[in-house]
Parts: structure tokens; sequence; C-alpha cells
């Protein structure tokens, strides 16, 4: 009888146990990918209006105008139903706020560029008048008065005069792929991370604008094919040849000048920024005073950067600020430019101490003040407060892998505004007097709160609690944060994502995931719930880790890699193998890496370099050798070719494809204008030559994000399928 009731309590004890493993339910490629079933909700599109004290929205074809203090609804600023012109998808006012810049039928160019017809809506009036009679437009942009309006068409400025309705060319010479005004090349869109090229001045009477001349950059054609290829017939017979210019590493980039016009003489001057025409012009800012022009030079190595001013009547300038660096400075520096009020001082960020930080200066150049200061980084230069005096920015300074907002004054006092530990973002109102934060964690979605400028709760916006608890059916957030020291010593930060029936004393086999770019992290405190998930329901421990090069570390562990991107990167991804293989529950022979773009760069390296420590791995529109890839971006990094063949050469995982010994995924958009499908070929290439069997999956016409239609749902079917059957 005792006999029987033990074996009746084993076998209810594995009916239970095997229950309680499949209590979870099963995340699916459609929840992601479909369905976005895991989706923060957030507080998108709040613009604060010129009082600081009320934000506009744009719902369902209305602009509403709320209150920040009490989220109420103050008044309807326009209904665009009403309008004749349907499909508004933007909207902006001009300086004074008695017009509205709407924009329709937009089509993409590159990845900030477009064109669009734009239409300017008189608030007091109640009238609708076309920007121009032109095809679409660019960077429709009212003078600050709103009387008037400049765009760029076919590469030329155009000025539209709303009382005369007189057009006027400030540009006459623009031309596809040889000239553009008021508008940046490819390059300079891509990697200084803008699309317009012409300003008003702060009284209207002036646009200051810089000219590309590419004419001596080399072309780049990629053959597009009917389907879904964007103004393609869908039955053409030969497919479209689609050509641009894009500066590869060490060849000839658009020599750039600035140029102001003068509205009312209509006569041009050209800002003197020099004699060498090497060089790169990535911002041109007006100053407070309306005759003063902020002009950013940058040598061609990227580690000089000087701020010249221009006098708008004449075009001499002189240099006020020079910042060098034995490295590079990085592009985030660009932005991170206040003048102010007083016409005396001006707010820069600079790494000249080792670590990103804030500093006050002098407009005869000499420093005033380091205003942030410590071994962390700022990562984020939110703005200034002119009435308080007060910086507002984000930084490390609590954790590499954490952010968190603070403030501080010009007489240096400091106030951490952050209350919850993790990831927090601020837009602040233009008076300062409110913020909207976004704050999250590995174990909290999306968390959205409006604060006044000392950080007291107002009210929260959108909590995510539904989606908090929703994971949990699913089996939960399972992310752990750890480090471990490397055999140089080098201490690294990681994240490891385990089943939701994690069992200590099984052992499981690890995909590992990276970016590994310089400046960036993919190990940061905050909240995520993907394609890592669900691997991790089928059985696999995911592991991502930041190796040197990447961001909020200071400047010494970022720029190790300089001049040799991929060496230190991959030492460290090599490691991580090392370290988690030797985990009691991990399988060191069933570990596989995966990465995009940069980190799938990183992932050829670390199967070919690494060859002894991976099983499987996915490269997505990898970089095969830098050679390839655009100037701005590369010679940053690595100088030319011409300066530095062996830190190209050594590097590039062509180099090593004999190498090859995993189990190889390679995919790559056919349309990628960004890392060219030529680097996945070339490197397909040489696997062929060696003799290397993998797969390879190539996505005609998509870009290098490989979106659009049902394209991302069959990426992620075909990884999910090649991890399950090789690692």
């Amino acid at each position: 009888m005792t006999k029987r009731i033990n074996l009746l309590a084993i076998s209810l004890l594995l009916i239970f146990n095997a229950f309680a493993q499949k209590t979870y339910k099963e995340i699916t490629l459609e929840d992601l990918m479909k369905n976005y079933t895991f989706w923060a909700r957030s507080v998108y599109g709040l613009r604060s209006m010129n009082d600081g004290v009320n934000y506009t929205t744009f719902e369902r074809g209305n602009i509403i105008k709320y209150s920040y203090k009490t989220g109420e609804a103050v008044d309807t600023i326009l209904k665009t139903g009403d309008l004749s012109v349907k499909e508004i998808s933007s909207y902006r006012f001009n300086e004074d706020e008695t017009k509205i810049i709407l924009e329709t039928d937009i089509e993409n160019i590159y990845r900030h560029s477009y064109t669009a017809k734009f239409y300017v809506w008189d608030i007091v009036s109640k009238k609708l008048l076309p920007v121009s009679d032109k095809d679409k437009q660019q960077l429709a942009t009212l003078s600050p008065d709103g009387k008037k309006v400049a765009f760029v068409y076919k590469n030329n400025i155009y000025i539209k005069d709303f009382e005369t309705g007189k057009e006027t060319a400030v540009t006459i010479d623009g031309e596809k792929n040889k000239i553009i005004n008021g508008a940046p090349d490819w390059v300079y869109e891509e990697e200084f991370g803008f699309n317009q090229a012409f300003y008003w001045s702060p009284d209207g009477k002036k646009i200051a604008y810089i000219r590309f001349d590419e004419s001596k950059v080399k072309s780049f054609s990629m053959q597009m094919f009917a389907g879904q290829a964007p103004r393609l017939e869908q039955n053409a017979l030969y497919p479209e040849i689609r050509t641009w210019k894009y500066p590869k590493a060490g060849e000839d980039n658009s020599v750039v000048s600035v140029h102001i016009y003068d509205v009312n003489s209509a006569k041009t001057i050209k800002a003197d920024i020099g004699t060498n025409t090497d060089i790169y012009i990535p911002r041109i800012r007006w100053t407070k005073d309306p005759n003063t022009l902020s002009i950013i030079r940058l040598n061609r190595l990227q580690n000089k950067l000087e701020i010249l001013f221009a006098d708008a009547q004449k075009g001499n300038t002189k240099v006020i600020y020079t910042d060098e660096n034995k490295y590079y400075i990085g592009e985030e520096t660009l932005d991170n430019l206040v003048f102010l009020k007083d016409g005396k001082h001006f707010i820069i960020s600079s790494e000249r101490d080792g670590y990103r930080h804030i500093y006050l200066y002098g407009i005869d150049g000499k420093l005033v003040k380091q205003l942030t200061k410590g071994n962390w980084d700022v990562t984020d230069f939110i703005g200034y407060d002119e009435n308080k005096k007060i910086c507002y920015y984000i930084s490390t300074e609590l954790s590499p892998i954490t952010r968190t907002l603070y403030a501080v004054t010009l007489k240096g006092k400091k106030t951490k505004l952050s209350k919850p530990e993790g990831s927090n973002r601020a837009s602040f109102s233009k008076s300062y007097k409110y913020y909207v934060n976004y704050f999250s964690n590995s174990q909290t979605p999306t968390y959205v709160t409006l604060h006044d400028a000392k950080g007291k709760l107002i009210r929260v916006l959108k909590d995510n609690k539904a989606l908090q608890e929703k994971v949990k059916e699913y089996g939960g957030v399972n992310k752990e944060f750890f480090t471990f020291k490397t055999s140089e010593g080098v201490e690294l930060y990681g994240y490891m994502v385990k089943p939701p029936d994690f069992d200590p004393n099984k052992k499981y086999p690890v995909l590992m995931y990276q970016y590994s770019g310089p400046n960036s992290q993919t190990v940061v405190n905050r909240w995520g719930f993907g394609w890592d998930m669900l691997l991790a329901q089928k059985g696999y421990i995911t592991v991502c880790v930041d190796g040197r090069g990447t961001g909020g570390r200071g400047e010494k562990f970022r720029k190790v890699t300089y001049k040799q991107l991929g060496k230190y990167e991959t030492i460290d991804q090599i490691e991580t193998a090392k370290y988690i293989g030797t985990l009691p529950y991990i399988d060191k022979n069933r570990i596989g890496i995966w990465g995009w773009s940069y980190g799938g760069f990183e992932t050829l390296l670390a199967l070919t370099k690494g060859a002894d420590y991976f099983k499987a791995g996915i490269a997505v529109a990898p970089v095969t050798n830098w050679r390839y890839y655009d100037n701005i971006y590369t010679e940053r990094y690595m100088r030319t070719p011409q300066e530095n063949p062996k830190g190209y050469d050594d590097n590039s995982p062509t180099t090593y494809a004999a190498e090859l010994k995993a189990k190889l995924l390679l995919v790559h958009g056919m349309g990628d204008d960004n890392v060219h499908f030529q680097n996945s070929a070339e490197f397909s290439e040489a696997l062929v030559q060696a003799n290397k069997q993998f797969r390879e999956f190539f996505y005609t016409n998509r870009n290098h994000g490989i979106y659009g239609g049902n394209t991302r749902m069959h990426l992620y079917t075909m990884m999910t399928n090649f991890i399950l059957e090789n690692l």
C-alpha cells in the first residue's frame, strides 16, 4: 500500500513539474513582427508652444492645444479635415506661431531627407496657401515673421513672398549629382545627421546656406527590380539603375562653401572658410546677433573642430573656439552648442578631460567654467534655461548602463532629477517649466511622467502596467546584468536572458548578440522584450556584452579601437564566449553569435578570427571591408586607406574567410544605399574560393533596415529556423 502511495506521489510530482514548466504562453513571431503584442505604449508628438505652459499634438488630422499643468485640451488650433488638402502627415509653427507649415504626400529620398507638398495655414486669416506651384519640394521653412517661406526645389533655394505672391530663386546652379544648395549630400546627411543646410537669420533679412559641389565625388549605382521598387512599373523588362554620389574611404568629398543671401538686395556673399577645400562644414547656425553667423569647421581627419564667426555683411570670419583631439571628435558635439542671450558666452560639450562634459566659454574663446566633471560621460545635453541659468543633461554618473537626468547651474550647483534607476530621457517645454520624462528599465516598460523643473511629479501620462502584467503570462523578463574581467583584466558589462523555466542543472546553448560600433551601447538598463525572449522560450540563453570601443565609459575605453576597427571588439567577443563557456549551465560547444550592420561585421570577424569558439552565426547587412564604406564615418575612426592600409586589411573579415568553421547565414538587402550589397557579395566570393559552405539570402530592393511588407517576418522566420537547426 505504501509503495503504491509513493508511486502515485512521484507520478503526481512529475505531472505537476511538467505542467509548471508550461504555464506560460508561447511567444510567436507574429506577436513580435505583425501584432506588436509586446510594444510599449508611449507619448509621441508633443510640441511645446512658445509660452512653455501649453503644447500641441496631432490627433486624427487635428492640431490640439493642451495645458501641461492639467493635461486638458485648451483649444483646437486646426482641423485639417476641413481643408481642401487631405492626409496631412506633419506640421510646424513659424516662430511667432501665427502660421503653420503643413506637409503631405511625403516621398523619402534617404534616411532623413524627403520631398513633399507643402502648404501654409494662416491662423489669423484662416487661409491655406501652397508653398509653390512647383512639383514636390524640400525643407519648406517660414521666415521668423511668417511673411515668406524658403524651400529647396531640384537642388536650388527659392523664396516665396506671401504678400506679393512673388517667387525668387536664391540659387540657379543646382543640378542633380553635381551641385546642391541648401541641403546636404548623401554622406553629410548620413554621418552628420541632418538634412537641412539653409537657415533664416533671426531678423528674417538673410538666409545662410551651404553649397555642395559633388562634381568630383565618385558615383555608386545599384539595380532596382520590379515589384516593390517605388516608381518602378510592375512589369518593367529592365531594372532601374539608381545612381548617386557616394564618397568611399580615401575618395574625394564634396567641396563645400558657405553663402549668405540678403533678401532685400537679392545679393549673395561668400563666407571665408579658408583655402583648404578638403574639410567639412557639418553645421552653420546663426548666433543671437542677426549679423553674425557661426560656422563649424572640421578637418578631414575630424580631430580638429573650430567655430568661426562670419560677418553677415562682408563674409570675413574669425576663429573663436578650437577643440583638438589626438583621436577624433565625436559627432555628438555638433548639436551641443548654445549661444547665450547675453551675446558674450556659449555652451559646448567636449572630451578634453577624457570624458564628455559641458563647458561654458566666452565669445573671446576663453574657458569660463567646466560645468560638469567626473569619470563619467554626459550622453545628452538637453538644453539651457536662460532665465534660471541652468543646464539640463543626461549622464552615466550612476553607472555606465544607466541614464540619469541632472540639472547644473552656471555656478556649478548640481541636482539629480531622476528618481528610479534605469534609463531616462527628458523633453522640456520651451520655458523649461515642465518636462516629460520617459523612463524604463529591464523590468519596467516605458513609464512616461510629467514633472516640473525641480523634478516634482505632476502626473503619470503612460504607465504600461497592462504590458508589465501581460509579459508575466509569457514567462516574464528573465534578464540579468553581469560584469566579468577578460584575460587582459578589462572589465566588461553584459546581460543574459535565461529561459523562463531555467534549470541550473542543465546545459544550455547560447546565442550572443552585439553591435559593437564606436560609442554604441546595447547593454543598457532599459526595457526590451523581443526575439531574445522567443529564443529563451525555445531553450536558448541569449547574451550581450559591450566590448571595448563602445560608449558610456569615457574616451580611453571607446577610442582604443582608433585606426583598427574590429581588432579589440573581436578579442572581447571571443573573451565573452570563453567566459560564458565556463559557466556550469552553458554548453560551451553550442555558442553562436549574430549582429546587424557593424554587428554583422563583428559577427564575421568573431566567426573567423575566433573560429574555435563559435558553432554558428548570422551576419545581417555587414561591412566586410572598410574600404567599401563612406569616408566621413570610416576615416573618423580609421583614417584613409592610403594612410592606414594595414588597419583596413588586418581587420577585414574577407582576409580571414578561409578560417570559417561555423555554420553561417549571410543576409543583405540588395537596395542598401548605406552598407552596399557589394560587401556581402565580395565576402561571399571569398568564402566560395575558400571552399566554405554557407547559406546566404538577399532581399530584393530592400535597404539597410530590410523591412516593408512581409520582409521582417520572413527574415526572422529564417533566422529562427537557422538557429534551431544549427545551434
